[in-house]
């Protein structure tokens, strides 16, 4: 496949794998316990595919209580794999104009998902989390347009998973342990970091004392809003920082910004940089500090379709001409290159390769 040029699909409704539903313990230092497996009679385990042998699940089932998944979340996938199973089955299934890949994106957050002001009549969603959809549709369904997108607010993915509103949410989404226990993720396709964004006039520094008595905004439901309410608690935020306005969606912090109604926002260092972007009078400030990875959230039982995208992250990866350093180039380069947010591909591992 070529996607020279910018594939487009119109945004359709709107709402703003899988052996890592739960990844319990260590058991005798070299295993992870994954989900009870559902016998299928086929030597099918869940909607996985075929071959999927699990362990039994220990009574506690919080990840985060596993040092090797607090330390190393992006590393609990499954190895990469071509095949088919039940989950792929049955998207393959659908007939007519209902055969397309359903995907939970963003169509706010600029050069990521959203929608071009000067995209023509239809204004179809682009960007970066665009693209790799269109690949993932090219590969299971033989064409990069055979995709529903829904926009679904931060706060409203794991729902949308939970309750097969979407296959997957392609949105900006970092792995970390707490989210295992609820949804399972592909390999990382992305690195990024928390970062401060502010006012160039602001006397904000960074992550620092500079934030005393600083009104803070957070999306609902982010890694930025655990990691800053974790660190006021431990005493690594300054106390007198206010975390009280949260959002539903990640840009509506700099439109909090832009009104006057907060002094800072607190995201993805790749996301700020975009929002930079679009707004000249705003500028990250300081270091990230925090190391996170993106990656593609699925149900927690859709084995094969983990696997699948895993495969199709290590093709994409691979390809110099429309792969992920072509749309890096596309879409983000001009303003992560000038910032401590730029990336690369992280490199893929993998917790289990049978």
């Amino acid at each position: 496949m070529r996607m020279r040029g910018r594939v487009r699909t119109g945004l359709k409704g709107w709402g703003g794998v899988g052996a890592m539903a739960v990844v319990c313990g260590l058991v005798l230092a070299f295993a992870l316990l994954l989900p009870v497996a559902r016998s299928q009679g086929d030597g099918s385990t869940g909607t996985g595919g075929p071959g999927v042998t699990r362990a039994d699940q220990v009574a506690d089932d919080d990840p985060c209580t596993n040092p090797a998944v607090k330390a190393h979340p992006e590393q609990q996938t499954l190895s990469p794999s071509s095949a088919d199973g039940v989950t792929i089955d049955k998207i393959k299934a659908r007939q007519g104009e209902k055969r397309k890949l359903i995907v939970g994106v963003d169509q706010n957050s600029y050069r990521w998902g959203y929608r071009n002001p000067n995209g023509g009549p239809t204004a179809d969603l682009e960007g970066f989390d665009i693209d790799l959809v269109h690949r993932i549709a090219q590969d299971i369904l033989g064409d990069p347009n055979a995709v529903q997108f829904k926009a679904i607010p931060t706060n409203q993915r794991i729902p949308a998973i939970q309750k097969g509103r979407v296959d997957m949410v392609v949105r900006t989404m970092t792995i970390n342990c707490k989210r295992l226990a609820d949804v399972a993720f592909s390999a990382p396709y992305f690195k990024t970091g928390q970062q401060v964004l502010a006012p160039k006039s602001s006397d904000i520094k960074g992550y620092d004392d500079t934030l005393a008595k600083k009104k803070i905004c957070t999306a609902e439901g982010s890694t930025a809003f655990s990691q800053l309410d974790e660190d006021k608690k431990s005493g690594k935020l300054v106390a007198s920082a206010d975390l009280r306005t949260t959002v539903p969606n990640q840009l509506d912090c700099l439109v909090r910004l832009q009104l006057g109604e907060v002094d800072a926002v607190v995201t993805d260092g790749a996301l700020a940089a975009s929002q930079a972007a679009q707004d000249p009078t705003v500028e990250l400030k300081g270091s990230p500090f925090t190391t996170e990875y993106y990656g593609v959230a699925m149900r927690s039982d859709a084995d094969d379709l983990v696997r699948r995208v895993n495969q199709i992250l290590v093709d994409y990866r691979k390809d110099t001409t429309d792969g992920w350093q072509a749309s890096y180039d596309r879409w983000l380069s001009a303003t992560l290159n000038e910032s401590s947010a730029k990336s690369e591909p992280p490199p893929p591992k993998y917790l289990r390769k049978n």
